[in-house]
């Protein structure tokens, strides 16, 4: 099971006036979250959504053996093309052995203004420079490219939410980046099968894809709350119990009387 944590770490900030925030310092090198103050609005409501990055250009800066090739690896779990910017010191053995195996394109740099071109997506991991942060936040505006600036929110467009993955079900958990601890804690509870049953039905996935395809094939009319009503308790015992065959007949049964029902 992949599961992905959002982590951050408090520090002090300021603005320069023109919207460029200025780190002390001593927090350089460090994850930071910009806390949230009156003074920035009210926190953003995001728009939660999946997006299909397979065949596409992500590109991230920073090499390091943490979030570096932790956004590299899901990345190209993913199906994305991954093109990485890092210095020959600081990339990780791994990410190293994946560059010469051709797994991803590796540029021996940090980041210069033009890096962006053709990327969909640019996730920046070593945010240990602002005004290499900036700067790539300008480029990605002008060329309108998703960027995430790992903890610095307000240079970020989209946020990664922490993750619990079973099968093909992902479940993501934001809280808008008001608080990561409680993100994080939720997905710890809901990984825990002994105090969280809900991801259970997860197994079920391949089934009900097999059993789907089926209904469409033979026409049958369900709406999408009946197909839910359609996938009971009774049905997930019988399929835990290894009895994946009847918990098919089970559904299928359910799916037909829905569909006559509604000829009547």
């Amino acid at each position: 099971m992949h599961t992905q944590v959002v982590h951050y770490h408090k520090c002090t900030q300021q603005t320069n006036g023109v919207g460029q925030y200025i780190f002390p310092a001593s927090q350089l090198g460090r994850s930071i979250e910009l806390p949230i103050t009156a003074t920035e609005g009210s926190v953003p409501r995001y728009y939660g959504i999946y997006l299909d990055v397979k065949e596409r250009l992500g590109v991230v800066f920073g090499g390091n053996q943490h979030e570096g090739e932790r956004k590299v690896k899901y990345l190209l779990e993913c199906g994305a093309i991954v093109k990485l910017f890092s210095p020959d010191n600081e990339i990780s053995p791994t990410l190293r052995k994946m560059a010469s195996t051709g797994e991803i394109e590796w540029i021996n740099r940090k980041y210069e203004h033009g890096d962006l071109a053709g990327a969909w997506v640019v996730i920046v991991a070593d945010t240990s420079s602002q005004e290499t942060n900036n700067a790539i936040s300008k480029e990605a505006k002008e060329r309108n490219i998703l960027l995430n600036v790992m903890d610095i929110t307000p240079l970020c467009t989209w946020i990664a939410p922490a993750l619990v993955q079973r099968n093909d079900v992902t479940v993501a958990i934001s809280t808008a980046g008001t608080s990561p601890a409680l993100a994080r804690r939720l997905r710890e509870r809901m990984s825990d099968v002994g105090n969280c049953q809900c991801l259970r039905w997860a197994e079920m996935g391949p089934l009900l894809t097999e059993v789907r395809i089926e209904q469409r094939a033979r026409h049958l009319k369900v709406t999408p709350n009946e197909w839910a009503q359609s996938i009971t308790d009774q049905v997930l015992e019988v399929f835990e119990n290894g009895e994946s065959d009847k918990a098919r007949s089970m559904l299928i049964n359910a799916l037909e009387a829905h569909d006559a029902a509604g000829k009547i």
